[in-house]
């Protein structure tokens, strides 16, 4: 398994018909990822940043870094930020950017809000095919270098109320062709796919909080698969947490608030599909960055982390 794995994957039929988007296992700190609607939800300004480096000592496995920025304008009522992602796994390089608008709806007396989002941007995907080794000097890709420019579109709807909250989003509604390999009769595509969220925190003491959560996630020509989410709470401050992602991997972690602007977290995927034999697991890390401007939000209650 080396720098070859992309092409393996792209050759293993002659059409392939989904190519998953990166997705970290930290999303619940920043569902901005999943969902557009959740832009603005925090109130003040947030500012978060993932990366992950996924299936450790496989050669040219993926390696992902995304960077989110939104926040609450006009009372709350309107959310605007972007999306910025680099995605790498062997000879390519995805670059994302998009902007993020929502509007929200307050529904009852309990402070319940419903949140519409929808989201804009592009991928660049640039194929350096140099830096493969071909047993074939002639092959017609060797030494070529491809760029696909892929702009799309995604929405989403948010509902939060106190302690509870749900959301589905199609984050990426066009289904673009990433990677095309005419001459050998192959391409790749991402189809269009839908994520389903929801979760609540729950007090059991004065000290400890109890904060389940679940993705759903279904892609056009894809198995369905799903993630269970829990985490316990310690004076509002410690979380310490597990979750399990359907037929994938166990993933142990814990986050940490370390005053009212920062907020760390880390995770380890323990892979459990037969990539255990060939890769130690995935590590990703997340620093959040949250702070007041009191021109824009004076007044405004901020939520808290949990």
């Amino acid at each position: 398994m080396n720098k070859y794995l992309t092409v393996l994957f792209l050759s293993a039929s002659s059409l392939v018909h989904a190519q998953q988007r990166p997705l970290q296992s930290l999303y619940m700190f920043d569902p901005l990822l999943v969902n557009p609607a959740y832009a603005g939800s925090q109130v003040q300004l947030s500012a978060t940043a993932i990366y992950r480096n996924q299936w450790v000592n496989l050669d040219g496995a993926p390696k992902t870094f995304t960077q989110t920025v939104h926040s609450g304008f006009r009372k709350y009522r309107v959310g605007l930020g972007f999306i910025l992602s680099n995605d790498q796994i062997g000879i390519h390089n995805d670059v994302g950017f998009y902007g993020v608008y929502s509007y929200k709806l307050p529904i009852n007396k309990k402070k319940g809000m419903l949140s519409f989002g929808l989201q804009g941007g592009f991928n660049n995907l640039r194929s350096n095919y140099a830096l493969l080794d071909p047993k074939n000097p002639s092959d017609p890709y060797f030494g070529m270098v491809s760029n696909k420019f892929n702009p799309n579109v995604g929405a989403g709807i948010y509902f939060r109320q106190s302690n509870f909250y749900v959301g589905f989003s199609v984050p990426y509604i066009l289904n673009n062709k990433v990677v095309g390999l005419e001459n050998l009769g192959a391409t790749a595509k991402q189809h269009r796919y839908y994520y389903l969220m929801g979760g609540f925190t729950q007090k059991l003491s004065n000290i400890v909080k109890f904060a389940p959560s679940t993705l759903i996630k279904v892609q056009d020509d894809a198995p369905f698969t799903f993630d269970l989410n829990a985490f316990l709470v310690f004076y509002d401050a410690v979380g310490l947490g597990c979750s399990y992602r359907f037929g994938d991997s166990i993933i142990p972690m814990f986050e940490l608030q370390l005053n009212n602007n920062f907020h760390v977290g880390y995770a380890y995927d323990i892979t459990t599909s037969a990539l255990n034999q060939y890769s130690n697991g995935s590590h990703e890390i997340m620093i959040n960055y949250r702070v007041k401007i009191q021109k824009i939000h004076k007044g405004l209650e901020c939520p808290t982390y949990w």
